[in-house]
């Protein structure tokens, strides 16, 4: 996967384009208000670890679009940070879905979805751009600037993705994979996430105290594989019904596995409830 993102982006076309569209403005100026400040270039290098090679880009991921309609930049109209946006977007979802595809191998498309959502939705972005002190870097237009859109959920969330697609074209997939896992991995409780989504069998327990039935047992049904790579099966009931089945390579997976099936199998119908009489 990482390859075929380094071929694509080593086309001369993509990384031709943006660099010329962040170093020159819509009329063709080149000139040093189109350049990176100083302390801004010593901030980003802290923060990635790495040279700011192409610091045109940089500049164009911090450049928020309220600068296009500022008067005093009428004759230099620098890009803003919408394409780059989509770019770091991208290579966010990316990056975040393989981490978690290899972290939680028995997870379904949709728990990895959820869980990816939780990670990268704009709230959680704009935490992570306001812990980088982004806002205090940003290039925005005066009158933005007296609205305080330097701390505004919106422009910090969108300002850490056009970081990333930067860090992507200047240092490759492997530097916004560093970022990413130095930025936004390390910082959150993804333990406390999983457990959130994945807690079924404490959603099965309170299902079954509300409604005063015998707690759900899990049983073991079968154990294959070698003993370093076994799989097993097992059956969560109540009252002798049985509400679900889970198989996983470890017990406490494939018992989460059967509680989901159980709730799923609860929330469409009550296998509790006593049959009308006929």
């Amino acid at each position: 996967m990482a390859h075929l993102w380094q071929k694509l982006t080593s086309l001369p076309f993509l990384r031709a384009e943006a660099t010329d569209s962040a170093a020159t403005g819509h009329d063709g100026t080149k000139g040093t208000d189109l350049l990176l400040d100083p302390r801004t270039a010593e901030h980003l290098e802290l923060l990635t670890g790495r040279s700011c090679n192409r610091r045109m880009i940089y500049r164009t991921a911090l450049t928020h679009r309220s600068v296009l309609h500022d008067n005093h930049l009428a004759d230099i109209k620098p890009d803003s940070n919408q394409r780059l946006e989509f770019l770091g977007d991208a290579v966010l979802d990316l990056l975040i879905s393989e981490y978690l595809f290899k972290q939680f191998p028995t997870s379904d498309e949709g728990h990895l979805s959820s869980n990816r959502s939780k990670i990268v939705n704009r709230r959680s972005l704009a935490g992570f751009a306001h812990e980088l002190q982004l806002g205090e870097h940003l290039i925005v237009g005066e009158s933005a600037d007296r609205q305080k859109v330097r701390t505004s959920e919106s422009a910090l969330a969108d300002a850490f993705e056009s970081l990333i697609g930067a860090i992507y074209l200047d240092q490759g997939l492997a530097g916004a994979e560093r970022f990413i896992m130095t930025h936004v991995i390390s910082k959150v409780d993804l333990k406390r996430i999983v457990e959130e989504e994945y807690n079924y069998k404490s959603r099965l327990i309170e299902y079954t105290q509300s409604r005063q039935i015998p707690p759900p047992l899990y049983t073991v049904i079968a154990e294959e594989g070698a003993e370093h790579e076994k799989t097993f099966t097992i059956e969560v009931s109540c009252s002798g019904i049985v509400l679900g089945r889970g198989i996983a390579p470890r017990k406490k997976d494939a018992e989460q596995i059967a509680a989901r099936e159980a709730m799923t199998l609860l929330e469409t119908r009550d296998p509790f409830s006593p049959c009308p009489a006929s």
